[in-house]
């Protein structure tokens, strides 16, 4: 009877260690961190095997590769810690919008910049647009002007990303925090 799926087997994450070292001869450093030179890898699991330890490939593509005795359950458990470290540090930068017109009022505006600066204090990247409408197509100058104004005014402690551009009836400009 023909089996219709067959599951691939599963493949081991990490250093290879113990048995699935595959090589005649390894270059051994033991659990006190003593380099014992190049021995066989039966001599280096009988080593191992003596302190009650795993044998880990550390430098698989050294010439020959190089194995240390060690636990490996404690080596992945300090790699998983690290790994959770370096998550939580990282900083996700997110793009936060501020949607304008062309004739903001000043109250507004000043309303608007207040947003922008919270936003670059938090570092996150902020994009600007403005929406067009009706006969303001016909004065895309008050546009760039006031892209131009937003510019200026965080200069210090922005820079544009992404020059202002125009799509369709908007016009768009990115600043990332400096």
């Amino acid at each position: 009877m023909r089996r219709p799926f067959k599951a691939a087997a599963p493949t081991k994450d990490g250093p290879r260690s113990n048995r699935d070292i595959r090589v005649p001869r390894v270059q051994l450093i033991d659990a006190e961190g003593q380099n014992r030179g190049e021995v066989s890898i039966n001599d280096a699991l009988l080593l191992a095997e003596e302190a009650g330890l795993d044998l880990v490939e550390i430098s698989p593509n050294a010439q020959p590769p190089v194995a240390k005795i060690l636990d490996l359950g404690k080596l992945k458990y300090a790699n998983q810690k690290k790994a959770a470290e370096a998550r939580k540090n990282q900083k996700v930068i997110e793009i936060k919008e501020i949607k304008m017109r062309p004739n903001i009022d000043s109250h507004d505006y000043e309303t608007k910049m207040k947003a922008v600066r919270r936003f670059f204090e938090e570092g996150d990247k902020v994009k600007l647009t403005l929406r067009f409408r009706g006969r303001e197509m016909a004065h895309m100058e008050l546009g760039m002007q006031l892209l131009n104004k937003v510019r200026e005014e965080v200069a210090p402690i922005a820079k544009v990303e992404a020059e202002p551009k125009l799509e369709g009836r908007q016009m768009m400009m990115v600043l990332a925090p400096r």
